[in-house]
């Protein structure tokens, strides 16, 4: 008869894509999961299948969490050029949370996988090709409402915006705070 699980697989999840996030995929042992998630071996075997399948379960969860709150702000009310701001300025907070700069874990994954694992690689341009949408029917929000040039093309815009949030995300795993980022975001948003 197996014994019941002892813990909360969604609080698992969670706390390895803290893990996950903080040291990366390579870096990260499976003694390393099993002692921040406070769980037995058997169990994170049981429970997951194993580090890589734990890992695809945290990149997941991250990928929704981040892909919601973003769009949350990108089509909440107010002025289009202000809610790209405040995005922007929520994802430089976001790296910042907590003792160690981190990122952004789809990044993180980017750079750390690139194209050699497919399964990776996909569920971040899933994540990037949305926002990148969003960001995009924002602008020609934004341009219908007089806020942003009507001449400029809205989909080369948020390409832009899209690889300037990535260069962001890079940076912030080495600044010691939001400073230079918030920078970027404030210039970035002004000359649009």
């Amino acid at each position: 008869m197996a014994r019941p699980k002892n813990f909360d697989p969604d609080a698992a999840i969670e706390q390895a894509m803290t893990v996950f996030w903080r040291q990366g995929y390579g870096a990260t042992t499976p003694q390393q999961l099993v002692d921040s998630l406070q769980i037995g071996k058997g169990s994170l075997y049981n429970a997951f299948g194993g580090k890589r399948q734990l890992f695809d379960l945290a990149l997941r969860r991250y990928l929704d969490l981040r892909l919601a709150a973003v769009t949350t702000r990108l089509e909440g009310p107010g002025p289009a050029k202000e809610r790209l701001r405040t995005a922007l300025h929520f994802l430089v907070d976001s790296y910042f949370t907590g003792p160690d700069p981190r990122g952004c874990l789809a990044t993180n994954s980017a750079v750390e996988f690139g194209r050699a694992d497919e399964a990776v690689a996909a569920q971040v341009r899933n994540l990037f090709d949305r926002i990148e949408s969003a960001v995009q029917a924002l602008l020609e929000e934004g341009q219908r409402a007089g806020e942003f040039p009507p001449g400029h093309d809205a989909a080369a815009l948020a390409s832009m915006l899209l690889n300037t949030v990535t260069g962001m995300n890079v940076l912030a795993r080495i600044e010691p705070g939001p400073d230079r980022l918030r920078r970027v975001v404030d210039a970035t948003v002004d000359l649009l």
